[in-house]
């Protein structure tokens, strides 16, 4: 007796036949409820018998051998299986199969396939496992089509592991079967072993056709493996796969990406017919290198060759013109955007909202955010990261509030813009309720969430909670340990941060070029001296010396250290001297009364083509207010006003005080009328420089003046005005 359930006999379009010859004294099966005979062949039974069966007694044939079952209707080719599964009804494909299965029916191969690439398509996982355990059940594990099929499910559903099983244990691998592996490596970011792989297959014999050949470069870029990937490159002209554009594009992204862009232009130049993909790869890889411009050129290039961008080359093309700030051309871009099409795409929206927001145009990113016909998380990360660039950081916690009333759940990107906005507007208290949501939400874990805590508490002054945040952390990167240290840092505590430091070699974290700047400057700010010299060793031993930040900060710490010749020694050795380095050795010189010596610099920094920026003009202009050159001021004061910088507060502060020091009251005071925009240290160095002439009931008159607008006077501006007063024998005034 064989027994099958009520969902098997009843499981439309399942039809339930025999093959036998029908013996009319002995029914086949037995109603359910009345017991009366039911047969097979329909005309034989009782009309009021239904086909409600749940137990069937299979008879035996006179010949007393086993009856055949079948499972009809379309069973016998699969073809409900594949129609289900084309549906996305893979439960009932699935059961279609067991029933198959249950009555001896071998199915076809391609019905296992087709269910195996349902469960792909679906990231069905436990139903990828169950169609596995019939393919091993019926005997098929063998067949190399359904082992590649089983490879690509377990991949695509995330279990690397188990499609590693399979692919091992396949007695026959073609190169398909190698590239599943292989891309199953690559996409999980586990490229080594992808490589790995991809050497194993040639040394078996396999020749790598085209796809291969692209998913191990797609391996070698993820990891930066430049070596690897020029090997690669070698085997591709040796197998005659250059020509091939698919090739060639991924050539030429994998050389971008490893920082090679001049070796991924040479590929693209030596293309003979460039598609779209081409082009948006080279001009990403222009764009990633921080060459905005170069990007932008080859896009007008690719317009003369009539080629029409696709929306990956247009994202690209806004994060170059975001990269450099180029706001006409982003304008450009969006107005073809709209033409063709594209602008209701969330993705090329975002892109637009972080581009105009990079651009500094945060209304026009505020203006397409609100327009966007549909917002993901992405697009409210763009606006808020737009914000807080800006130093928006109200806006930006004040947008987060409507992001939740309209139900969209934030992300660890989320979180971490938002409380580096906490950090810079000093909103504790926000931060604190984003600490909570985090720990509700379990991103606590997260390394870099966890550092952008430490650093949002220490920049809002709470060292203890930062540190709290710190010691609970599972996971201790570089980048959370720079974060406390920094933390230490800002908060003056340079001997903490320090002693942290010393802490992190012990636990085996290596520092990066991050960690010895902030470490640095930790020094400088308490004159730390001795362990500078030991940080420069350790700088030395991990090979950061050559790096042009490390160096820049290597000088300004020796300098502020008193000692100018070792900063002067470590700035000449440097390979690169950008402007930081400039910078920073012209202060040197300027802070220890050396302002002629930093004014030759100055010079020679020029000749040798490095443009100054406000720090380096704010910098000289102390130097020539040192040593009282009127004439070089005057110079800088001219070359301020040609480059655009004298609005700026700092800017004209600095010569206020300038002009002052140089005994120019009259041109000081010109200044400080001029100026746009006062703060108190504006109006200290004009109330000084009268002070410095003994100029007191001016000084006085400015004191009130200073105060009728709203500005609080600070010790500094007290020690000038009550220095004044008595020069002039007005002590009773001042008091």
């Amino acid at each position: 007796m064989v027994k099958f359930s009520k969902l098997m006999l009843l499981c439309p379009p399942i039809y339930v036949f025999i093959v036998m010859q029908t013996n009319q004294k002995y029914p086949d099966f037995e109603h359910k409820s009345t017991h009366e005979g039911l047969w097979i062949e329909g005309r034989l039974n009782n009309p009021r018998a239904t086909a409600k069966v749940t137990t069937m007694t299979v008879g035996q044939t006179q010949s007393g051998g086993g009856l055949k079952l079948w499972v009809a209707n379309s069973l016998g080719n699969g073809g409900n299986v594949s129609k289900l599964c084309q549906e996305g009804r893979l439960k009932e494909a699935l059961h279609m199969l067991e029933l198959m299965v249950q009555a001896n029916i071998q199915a076809p191969i391609n019905i296992y396939a087709c269910l195996l690439k349902g469960c792909t398509r679906r990231k069905a996982l436990a139903e990828g496992k169950q169609v596995h355990a019939l393919i091993v059940q019926q005997r098929l594990d063998s067949n190399m089509i359904l082992g590649n099929t089983l490879v690509n499910m377990y991949a695509k559903c995330g279990s690397v592991l188990d499609a590693r099983k399979v692919f091992d244990s396949m007695p026959r691998r073609n190169v398909f079967s190698w590239t599943t592996i292989i891309s199953a490596y690559a996409n999980h970011r586990q490229g080594e072993e992808a490589i790995n792989l991809f050497q194993q297959m040639q040394q078996t014999g396999i020749a790598p056709d085209k796809f291969a050949f692209v998913v191990v470069l797609k391996a070698c870029t993820r990891i930066s493996a430049l070596e690897q990937g020029k090997q690669l490159h070698l085997d591709i002209i040796e197998s005659g796969y250059e020509s091939d554009v698919i090739v060639g594009s991924t050539l030429v992204d994998m050389y971008a990406k490893c920082g090679r862009i001049e070796d991924a232009r040479k590929v693209f130049d030596s293309m003979h017919e460039p598609d779209v993909a081409s082009w948006t790869a080279i001009i990403a890889g222009y764009a990633q290198q921080g060459l905005g411009k170069e990007a932008l050129d080859l896009y007008e290039q690719m317009n003369q060759e009539d080629l029409q961008p696709d929306i990956v080359t247009y994202i690209v093309l806004l994060q170059a013109c975001a990269s450099i700030a180029a706001l006409e051309q982003g304008k450009q871009l969006h107005v073809d955007i709209i033409k063709i099409g594209f602008e209701l795409d969330v993705i090329i929206g975002s892109t637009l909202v972080d581009m105009y927001a990079k651009c500094g145009r945060v209304e026009d990113a505020c203006r397409v955010f609100n327009n966007m016909p549909e917002r993901n998380i992405v697009s409210w990360n763009a606006m808020f990261a737009g914000y807080a660039d800006q130093g928006l950081g109200k806006e930006s916690l004040d947008l987060y509030e409507q992001m939740k009333q309209e139900g969209v759940q934030p992300s660890i990107v989320t979180y971490v813009v938002l409380l580096k906005a906490c950090a810079s507007v000093a909103a504790l208290e926000q931060g604190k309720q984003f600490h909570s949501e985090i720990v509700e939400t379990g991103f606590e874990l997260d390394a870099i969430l966890g550092s952008t805590l430490v650093d949002m508490y220490a920049k809002c002054g709470c060292i203890e909670n930062a540190h709290k945040v710190f010691d609970r952390m599972h996971e201790r990167e570089v980048v959370s340990w720079n974060a406390m240290i920094s933390g230490y840092a800002q908060q003056g505590l340079g001997k903490e941060a320090l002693d942290l430091y010393e802490q992190m070699k012990e636990e085996g974290v290596q520092p990066d070029n991050v960690t010895y700047v902030v470490l640095l400057k930790a020094c400088a700010s308490i004159a730390a001296l001795e362990q500078g010299k030991k940080l420069h060793s350790d700088i030395i031993k991990s090979g950061f010396e050559s790096d042009v930040i490390v160096g820049s900060t290597l000088v300004d710490m020796y300098a502020k250290c008193g000692r100018i010749e070792d900063a002067r020694q470590v700035f000449n050795n440097m390979h690169e001297q950008d402007l930081v380095s400039w910078t920073a050795i012209i202060a040197g010189y300027a802070q220890q009364g050396l302002g002629k010596e930093a004014l030759d610099l100055y010079e020679r920094m020029k000749h040798e083509g490095v443009q100054p920026d406000i720090v380096t003009y704010v910098v000289l202009l102390k130097a020539c207010g040192s040593i009282a050159a009127l004439e070089q001021g005057k110079q800088l004061h001219s070359d301020i006003i040609k480059r655009g910088f004298e609005s700026d507060v700092i800017v004209g502060s600095t010569l206020v005080d300038m002009y002052a020091k140089c005994g120019c009251i009259e041109d000081a005071r010109q200044v400080f009328n001029n100026m746009h925009e006062r703060n108190v240290v504006s109006w200290n160095a004009i109330i000084a420089g009268y002070a410095q002439q003994g100029l007191s009931k001016e000084a006085l008159i400015l004191l009130e003046q200073m105060q009728r607008e709203g500005l609080k006077p600070d010790d500094v501006t007290y020690v000038s005005v009550l220095s004044a007063c008595s020069h002039s024998g007005l002590v009773n005034k001042g008091a």
